[in-house]
């Protein structure tokens, strides 16, 4: 199996029962309700969970976990990362891919300036961003650089299979 891809975080305890608030990072923040079985990360590593029932709750949304019926049991859940198996995501169309695809990717210039590796990406709100780590070697000493991620004004070409990513941007001088 491939590492767990992580789609969410378990919040505070909801009520006496064994509620709790959860926070999607998925698209449609209900569709983490998609995927079954969860696998939560505990102190031991991770390990399966069943939803046994959610719902909306004002803006937030709230899961019930399969035997855990107490406020107690609950809470040693919260901050719980939540993620599901990478086979478990939905197969993409050939010119899609997920975020985790870009991590490890090299990224380089039209006019074959090699900037680095992704190391992470960040949604800022107006747009997401790569985090690329730069090599050892870098002729301008930066340690990383963040790239927009605007597709065909700054990057150009994402080839996932060679893992490559051709980028419109100029090192920083």
């Amino acid at each position: 199996m491939s590492e767990p891809v992580i789609v969410g975080r378990l919040g505070a305890v909801y009520g006496i029962k064994g509620w709790l608030k959860v926070n999607s990072f998925t698209e449609q923040p209900d569709g983490i309700f998609d995927y079954q079985p969860w696998l939560v990360r505990d102190g031991k590593g991770w390990r399966e969970i069943q939803v046994s029932g959610w719902k909306r709750h004002n803006k937030s949304l709230i899961c019930k976990l399969a035997d855990i019926d107490q406020r107690e049991q609950a809470q040693a859940l919260t901050g719980a990362d939540i993620a599901v198996s990478a086979e478990a995501l939905p197969s993409l169309p050939a010119d899609e891919f997920y975020w985790r695809d870009l991590v490890g990717c090299r990224v380089s210039n039209t006019r074959g300036y090699d900037f680095g590796v992704v190391s992470q990406l960040m949604e800022t709100g107006s747009n997401d961003v790569l985090v690329v780590k730069a090599n050892a070697n870098d002729a301008f000493g930066q340690r990383e650089r963040l790239i927009p991620f605007l597709e065909q004004q700054v990057i150009k070409s994402v080839n996932i299979q060679d893992r490559i990513i051709e980028v419109e941007w100029d090192p920083d001088f």
